[in-house]
């Protein structure tokens, strides 16, 4: 995929988000946003619309940003079971599930809880966009695949004087070496 690509599919991602946080916005608490009857007709349906979004978030992040991938996915759901339900530990999960806790005739963590996590995903999404402008993002993958091309290089000499098995296994390494990079990136 070029960078190009990967730039239109994080913008429209970012589209997508700002409009989702303006939805659960105006449908968590709707005293918080004024906005015209038309402008919330072109807003999405967040319960309808969010959980494709989040698909696609999650990919790209996976790619491009796997160091925040788990913060990403800690805001949709718990990544370990929690102690008790409050405002610090509600997750978009549990909004979508239409789940609130009260005591009493309290309410301890409503609705309006989930508005927060939203509003860092989308975060997150937005610092996708400057994965391409900062070259620290860069630097690992520059180092890494100077290291490949040096150990390509010294496998292609030993192939050329006749040393078939050892270029093979300098390949091989460096084969093992890429695929473990994109492995990391998987999980």
């Amino acid at each position: 995929m070029t960078q190009a690509r990967y730039k239109a599919d994080i913008e429209k991602l970012i589209r997508q988000g700002d409009l989702l946080y303006y939805a659960i916005l105006l449908e968590a608490t709707p005293s918080r946003i004024k906005i015209s009857d038309e402008e919330k007709k072109k807003l999405p349906n967040f319960r309808t619309e969010y959980q494709s979004w989040y698909s696609e978030a999650l990919a790209m992040i996976r790619q491009l940003l796997p160091d925040r991938l788990q913060d990403f996915m800690s805001y949709y759901k718990p990544l370990k079971p929690r102690k008790e339900l409050n405002p610090a530990t509600y997750t978009i999960s549990d909004y979508l599930q239409g789940i609130t806790a009260s005591r009493g005739s309290s309410v301890i963590v409503g609705f309006d809880a989930a508005v927060m996590p939203v509003e860092q995903q989308v975060n997150i999404v937005k610092a996708l966009n400057r994965r391409f402008e900062s070259s620290l993002f860069d630097i690992r993958a520059l180092v890494q695949a100077d290291l490949f091309d040096d150990e390509l290089d010294k496998a292609g000499e030993l192939g050329k004087k006749g040393f078939a098995r050892g270029a093979g296994a300098i390949a091989g390494v460096v084969l093992e070496g890429h695929l473990a990079t994109i492995g990391h990136l998987e999980e």
